[in-house]
This record gives C-alpha cells, structure tokens and sequence, in this order.
C-alpha cells in the first residue's frame, strides 16, 4: 500500500552559486535584547508594583543570571527608563545610579 509520503515530490532545492551566506547563530550585539534571560517571559512581570518586595524580588532573580545584565542597565540609563525593572535594578536604583553620575 502506497502512503503519501511515498508518492510525495521531493521538495525543491535551490541551485548553489556564489558564495555560502553566512547565517547568524547568535543575535549581534546590538540585538542584546533577544539574549534577555526575560525574552517570553511576561512583561508585566517587569513592571510590578513597587511596594510589593515578592514581585520586585522576583523580577530581580530573573535578571541576576542574565548574560546581557550590563547592556540591558546601560540601555535603561541611556534612555532615563522610569518605571520597571532593568537590568537587575530598580527604578530607585536607577535613579541613585543617575544622581552619582551627575555628581561625579
């Protein structure tokens, strides 16, 4: 008995010329975003209120395995974030780091 699959064309290959292109296996560095330890994860996880320690605390574990920490804190400085939770800290947090920058 013959099935589908067995009678099914074969796919379509495109024929080889020029030179392979490269493809990229990781996001640049630019696309620091995509490495996120957060990347999927909801939002509003990110977003919690302020004056609940568990869901802040549980924003900031996420971030302290984050391979891209540092970058995700300097793009959160760089554009003066307000609210949420960035690279591993708070919005406090930001602000102080801010503060001590202008002093400095």
């Amino acid at each position: 008995m013959e099935t589908l699959l067995d009678t099914a064309p074969a796919a379509p290959t495109a024929p080889v010329t020029g030179s392979p292109v490269a493809v990229p296996t990781q996001p640049s560095p630019a696309q620091w975003y995509l490495r996120g330890a957060c990347r999927g994860l909801e939002s509003a996880v990110f977003y919690p209120d302020p004056d609940s320690e568990a869901d802040v605390a549980r924003a900031l574990e996420v971030c302290s395995g984050c391979a891209v920490l540092d970058a995700c804190l300097d793009h959160a400085l760089t554009r003066r974030e307000t609210t949420g939770i960035w690279g591993g800290t708070t919005e406090r947090e930001r602000r102080r780091i801010l503060r001590r920058r202008r002093t400095a």
